[in-house]
């Protein structure tokens, strides 16, 4: 099934470091679960909700070690978005990195070699 990706700040994954677990952003909580983007989602996730930020962290998850939690619904235009309906316990990562929303060639990049 390939990635899945979550866009936090650095604040926010440095407390999942500290915890050993992500429980989602501010966003997430009001929501019930943990917003997630495809490869091809991710871009305009970071440009809609994280523009002219330099403190983001691209997180890659494995779609298939996500388990049930896991649910594909109807979002922004219709499009089948990754929703996380579970905490993410940090072994479930497969990488972190952290980028910069003003360098959209960087954040490709990312995902196309981590993909």
């Amino acid at each position: 099934m390939g990635f899945v990706y979550k866009v936090v700040s650095q604040a926010e994954w440095t407390q999942a470091e500290r915890d050993g677990v992500f429980r989602g952003a501010e966003i997430d909580h009001r929501d019930g679960y943990i917003h997630l983007s495809s490869a091809e989602q991710v871009e305009k996730t970071v440009a809609l909700y994280f523009a002219e930020r330099d403190d983001l962290v691209l997180v890659a998850l494995e779609a298939d070690r996500l388990g049930a939690a896991l649910k594909w619904e109807p979002s922004r235009g219709g499009a089948l978005f990754p929703h996380l309906y579970a905490t993410l316990p940090l072994d479930r990562v497969a990488w972190s990195k952290p980028f910069s929303s003003r360098d959209a060639r960087a954040l490709r990049a990312l995902i196309a070699d981590g993909a």
